[in-house]
């Protein structure tokens, strides 16, 4: 299949596909977020664990990771390179073939999720070339597609986030849909592994990391302009929340990806 005509096809599902490099050191801060993230590593295996956690640190060939509302730590020694794809909630479903709620929370190997797909890390280690890379991800990403085409829950799914997406209050969302908070909660719970008020909570952090980020790059606005068009009360509640879900605060973030303000 022509890779146009891949992508499109994958565009429902798939955020982001994309080579990465962690640069020196091989170390990286993973935030949560709205997506189930995959990571395969170029040549070495990955160390990866949850911030805090004593013991949490185990080794994966490739690893996807849950939606999750504590940071982890991804450490790749030797090579710093590799494949790095973020998939919607549904996507689960459709692409892997289990529900974003098994996966909530929790660091697992890619041939445990998805046993089709075992074999996706050397293939990926054979490839001189970024496009041949990612057609190779795209084409096993298909096939999962075919395999779990008539799941109809990962279907359904978006219509629900998108309710969420659109409002603060989750009552708001229920009536949206036409439906109780009761069942609202349930359907969130069973579907993504986290609540509806949890999910908005990740809603509002990834906000806050692209608008820190744009912040940053252009110099236009302070972390209480971030805070007051995010819906926190002031600078001080959106930097209690960033370390709550970062592990650190906003400044402490930005310089280790290399950028700089806002700080005020």
């Amino acid at each position: 299949m022509p890779a146009h005509r891949r992508s499109a096809a994958l565009a429902p599902f798939v955020a982001a596909l994309s080579s990465y490099d962690l640069g020196p050191g091989g170390v990286h801060r993973g935030l949560p977020s709205t997506t189930i993230s995959i990571t395969i590593p170029e040549a070495d295996s990955l160390e990866i664990g949850w911030l805090g956690r004593q013991g949490s640190a185990q080794r994966f060939q490739a690893v996807v990771a849950g939606l999750h509302l504590d940071p982890a730590e991804l450490t790749q020694r030797g090579g710093t390179r590799g494949v790095w794809l973020t998939l919607s909630p549904p996507a689960a479903a459709m692409l892997l073939g289990v529900p974003a709620s098994a996966l909530s929370g929790q660091l697992a190997e890619l041939a445990d999720v998805a046993p089709a797909m075992a074999d996706l890390p050397e293939r990926l280690a054979g490839c001189r070339s970024w496009p041949r890379r990612r057609a190779l991800v795209e084409e096993a990403l298909l096939a999962g597609l075919d395999r779990h085409e008539s799941d109809t829950g990962g279907r359904e799914l978006p219509a629900t986030l998108a309710a969420l997406s659109g409002t603060a209050r989750v009552q708001e969302a229920a009536r949206l849909l036409g439906c109780s908070r009761r069942h609202l909660s349930g359907t969130v719970r069973c579907a993504l592994g986290v609540t509806p008020k949890e999910y908005q909570r990740l809603l509002r952090f990834e906000a806050v990391r692209g608008q820190l980020v744009a912040a940053a790059r252009d110099g236009t606005a302070g972390l209480a302009d971030v805070a007051a068009a995010a819906g926190f009360a002031d600078q001080a509640h959106l930097t209690r929340e960033w370390r709550a879900m970062a592990g650190c605060t906003p400044a402490e973030w930005l310089r280790t990806e290399g950028l700089t303000g806002p700080t005020a």
